[in-house]
């Protein structure tokens, strides 16, 4: 089969690799439909992210066809189409009981870390993958909801509503801002409204972003480059700060933003994978009773989320803006990784 190899910080090529196969009953393997392109990904291109070795296939995020299962595989059969979550659970484990997925116990990749697709173990962005722990980690597609739709729901939607709305404790009538319009942050932007928020500030460099954030739930919109964005923020919260700041990019910049437009008694979530240290300016903010919250995606909610979906209460189609197909994995990551010029939001690369 064909897939997306990391070669080291910088390196990746569209190779012929070997077919995928079941190690352990719980595997299934997936032909995979549909795939796209994380900001995570772009990390670990980056070398942010060293576990990922040279050799491994990328991508965490995909909807496809079970052509295989496991002799342990009881929920899922040849044929179903499902959604392959970027966490994997066993479903048994002391995590796995608590609903923190994102810390399964079991030893595929390393105990203790659920994500482990283009990570851990090869990934999504190939022809074919092999998922273990298939009876906790896929998710049957509802007739009606589109691949582009499903495969949202592979991660930026739960972790746009797990790690920003739900770790940051929206509630209704808050006031809440989103550092960072990309794919992440709008998910937070589009799921905030779930539990009530009043007002949903986007805050980002790019106008057009920006003009993009309105149609995911934004009521609000400013621009981090204008020299008074902080007092702009203020104005719109009658000068108390937001009841939660949601960092959706990763680098310290976008988390010292949050600090300086957070109320006293509100919340700091953080949700960008950031690849260095960020300054924490304690001797400032313990007086102001501000909570800070962080976590991979635990992708809990996905079951929730995907009746939304399937109700057409979230359109999560929307965030699809370019379309590849797998022989145009290569120009799919080019146009992702230059959003700025390319609009790109989600790109969609289908088999």
């Amino acid at each position: 089969m064909r897939a997306l190899v990391y070669h080291g910080p910088g390196k990746k090529s569209w190779d012929e690799v070997p077919d995928p196969k079941i190690i352990d009953p719980t595997d299934i393997i997936v032909k995979v439909d549909t795939t796209t392109i994380c900001g995570t990904d772009l990390h670990i291109l980056k070398g942010d992210v060293p576990a990922v070795t040279d050799g491994r296939i990328l991508g965490h995020e995909g909807v496809g066809t079970v052509t295989e299962v496991g002799d342990a595989v009881s929920t899922v059969a040849v044929g179903d189409r499902v959604i392959i979550s970027c966490i994997s659970a066993c479903g048994s484990c002391s995590y796995c009981h608590q609903g923190l997925y994102a810390h399964c116990l079991a030893e595929e990749g390393a105990s203790g870390i659920g994500w482990i697709f283009g990570h851990l173990i090869d990934g999504t962005q190939a022809e074919y993958v092999r998922v273990p722990f298939a009876d906790n980690s896929v998710y049957k597609v509802p007739e009606g909801v589109s691949d582009e739709a499903a495969v949202m729901l592979s991660d930026i939607l739960p972790t746009g509503f797990e790690i920003g709305v739900r770790y940051g404790r929206v509630k209704p009538g808050d006031v809440v801002a989103v550092i960072g319009a990309g794919p992440v942050g709008l998910a937070a932007m589009m799921t905030a409204g779930l539990y009530g928020a009043a007002r949903i500030i986007a805050v980002d460099l790019d106008d057009n972003r920006l003009d993009q954030a309105k149609g995911f739930g934004a009521t609000d919109s400013v621009n981090s480059g204008d020299a008074d964005w902080v007092e702009k923020v203020m104005g719109m919260t009658d000068g108390l700060g937001v009841d939660v700041a949601i960092e959706a990019v990763g680098i310290p910049a976008t988390f010292e933003a949050c600090t300086k437009i957070v109320r006293p008694g509100g919340t700091i979530a953080n949700v960008g994978v950031h690849g260095k240290g960020v300054e924490l300016p304690l001797d400032e903010m313990w007086i102001k009773d501000i909570a800070i919250t962080m976590g991979l995606v635990s992708t809990s909610t996905t079951s929730m989320l995907l009746k939304l979906v399937a109700q057409h209460k979230l359109a999560a189609e929307n965030f699809a803006t370019h379309r590849f197909t797998f022989d145009q994995m290569l120009e799919a990551y080019d146009t992702f990784s230059k959003a700025a010029e390319s609009k790109a939001l989600k790109v969609v690369i289908s088999g």
